[in-house]
């Protein structure tokens, strides 16, 4: 930890809440798969007679699960309460999900509405395919922006020193298709020049998707993307998707001007 809040410079973590947080991320980061005291511990390097006590708080307030042993622990119930609550109240997702719902009956393949968060996009809608055969998405996924096209296109909108600032080095891989930073700095100019991202297998294997940056906000933080199993993709099918891509981001965008405001500026 860094004994500074993030965005409150000169204000330091309250080591439990700190604490709290970390361990809260790491059971959301895992899937679903359970943990043990000292496995947690290690992730977190909380100590575990401070890390069991704090564990304890979060299974009897919900926040945090237990097996019948006490032994093991993953994410609770009341995680997923605050998470939709997030969602339920954005002017945005509301507004996209009609555009989303035309793209996957125009397209027939499964389409994501997702943000930027540091160096990670999460996804807040999908609309999936009525394939058989078709990517695997949900909401509240993260995944680092620079194995994504819905993140390489919202790089693309930044400039090179600031992405080199966000990005962790080195980048995290999870396919022989994923690029290396200077791969990606390249695919990044190549994006600005088209106006929209491509991945090729860079997160998921079999997986092809084309991404396109919504500049309705300044600094741009939401992006929207087709994901295709590779195998369905053909250079007729890609520049199809493409063009009804582009037309959506150009309709939400002219929508945009109409829709509503927060009366809270949230950073």
């Amino acid at each position: 930890m860094s004994g500074m809040a993030d965005g409150q410079k000169g204000v330091r973590d309250v080591k439990s809440a700190a604490r709290t947080v970390e361990v809260l991320e790491v059971l959301g980061g895992l899937d679903g798969e359970p943990v043990n005291l000292r496995e947690l511990a290690e992730r977190t390097q909380v100590p575990r007679s401070s890390l069991y006590a704090l564990l304890q708080t979060l299974v009897a307030r919900g926040w945090v699960r237990t097996d019948a042993t006490g032994s093991l622990y993953g994410i609770g119930v009341r995680a997923l309460l605050v998470g939709t609550s997030y969602i339920d109240g954005d002017l945005r997702v509301a507004e996209i999900k009609p555009y989303l719902d035309d793209l996957v009956a125009d397209l027939g393949e499964t389409v994501h509405f997702a943000r930027l968060d540091g160096a990670d996009v999460v996804y807040l809608l999908t609309r999936e395919s009525k394939h058989h055969l078709r990517p695997f998405s949900r909401v509240g996924r993260r995944l680092p922006a620079s194995a994504t096209s819905l993140g390489k296109a919202l790089l693309a909108e930044r400039e090179d020193a600031e992405i080199d600032e966000l990005l962790p080095d080195p980048l995290p891989k999870f396919t022989e298709s994923t690029l290396d930073r200077a791969e990606l700095k390249a695919d990044l100019a190549a994006t600005r020049e088209r106006g929209y991202a491509i991945e090729r297998e860079e997160s998921n294997v079999g997986v092809h998707c084309i991404g396109v940056a919504l500049r309705y906000d300044g600094p741009v933080q939401d992006a929207i993307s087709c994901s295709m199993p590779t195998a369905r993709v053909t250079p007729e099918i890609q520049q199809d998707a493409v063009e009804r891509m582009l037309r959506a981001r150009d309709e939400i965008e002219r929508a945009a001007l109409r829709w509503p405001t927060s009366q809270v500026s949230w950073r």
